[in-house]
């Protein structure tokens, strides 16, 4: 008997290994795509493509090493944790993107922990605490810290996981560190003559900041392949037409790359966006970028009629504050 037992539990391991897949199956169906590709992006230059059926859904598998990735649909990305083995099933609206990211299967519940964590993260009051002093920034973000590390903790999700978040953590709040510490160098520029650009206009010829002079001026500094910059679009569409015709010119200065240069000219037209729409000509490295300080995108930087900077690290136009200060301000 012992030996026939042997047996049959032998026959349910072997099963059991050959059954544990060296795989992640991934499975979505995206409402309102933004798009036909989804791409997965990881450590090592890891990119695996996706094509969206016509419907928006797409099931393939992929091969990963255990660890932190991202999923974008070029337009916007969320994290994700895989290793194989994994079952996903992605349900997602991408007008909504993070509000509605749902996952099931085998993984889900790390990954659901993940796009709360980045709903609560939408919600955080990032810019107060960059406009705090220094010792309450420090406060604000020990205390984010401690509460991020402690809804990880109660969570009680996969050891591995919850290794990799926690490291996570502690790496976004020495880079938010980082972050403040330049915000506090770009403060010193306001209240001082603005440097100038003058840069190619898409509708012809190039413009320049004198050019301008007399009115407040909206700098918008962005890219085309810059997700959180195209998310800002359709506000600062709603800020433009809202002071339409008074002393304020808004521009949006892009950084795209040479090569980038007739998708730049094609996006403007596409989404038909308005202001003064200029090209830098050097990208990250041209004068007034530079000059600013511009590490990262999107920027926004207000200047006065007289060309002195009223704020080099200006509200985005998805911020009610800003439209509260121009109705103080633009006639």
């Amino acid at each position: 008997m012992k030996i026939i037992i042997t047996g049959i539990l032998l026959t349910v391991l072997s099963v059991s290994a050959f059954a544990q897949k060296n795989y992640v199956t991934f499975e979505a169906k995206i409402d309102n795509k933004n798009g036909d590709k989804l791409y997965i992006l990881g450590p090592n230059k890891f990119k695996k493509e996706f094509t969206l059926n016509n419907s928006g859904r797409f099931q393939d598998t992929l091969k990963v090493t255990e660890g932190m990735y991202r999923l974008s649909d070029g337009v916007e990305n969320t994290s994700l944790f895989l290793r194989n083995g994994m079952d996903l099933n992605l349900k997602m609206d991408a007008k909504e993107f993070d509000e509605s990211i749902v996952y099931a299967g085998k993984g889900a519940k790390e990954n659901n922990f993940l796009a709360q964590k980045a709903l609560l993260d939408e919600n955080f009051s990032f810019d107060e605490m960059l406009k705090a002093d220094e010792s309450t920034f420090e406060k604000m973000a020990v205390d984010k810290q401690q509460s991020d590390l402690k809804r990880l903790k109660d969570a009680k999700l996969d050891p591995a996981f919850t290794t990799l978040h926690s490291t996570e953590i502690t790496n976004s709040l020495k880079g938010l560190k980082h972050y403040y510490k330049e915000e506090l160098a770009i403060r010193k520029l306001n209240n001082t003559a603005s440097p100038t650009f003058n840069y190619e206009n898409h509708k012809g010829g190039t413009t320049k900041l004198e050019d301008l002079r007399g009115k407040y001026v909206y700098v918008d500094v962005w890219a085309t392949w810059c997700g959180p910059c195209i998310a800002e679009i359709p506000s600062l569409k709603k800020v433009e037409q809202q002071f339409h015709g008074k002393n304020i010119e808004f521009v949006s200065i892009s950084i795209d790359t040479k090569r980038d240069y007739e998708k730049w000219k094609k996006f403007v037209v596409t989404k038909e966006l308005g202001g003064i729409q200029l090209v830098a000509d050097n990208d990250w490295n041209s004068d007034f970028v530079k000059a600013y300080g511009i590490t990262g995108i999107p920027r926004f930087i207000l200047i006065d009629p007289q060309g002195t900077i009223i704020n080099a690290s200006a509200d985005r136009p998805s911020n009610p504050a800003l439209t509260a200060l121009l109705e103080t301000l633009v006639k």
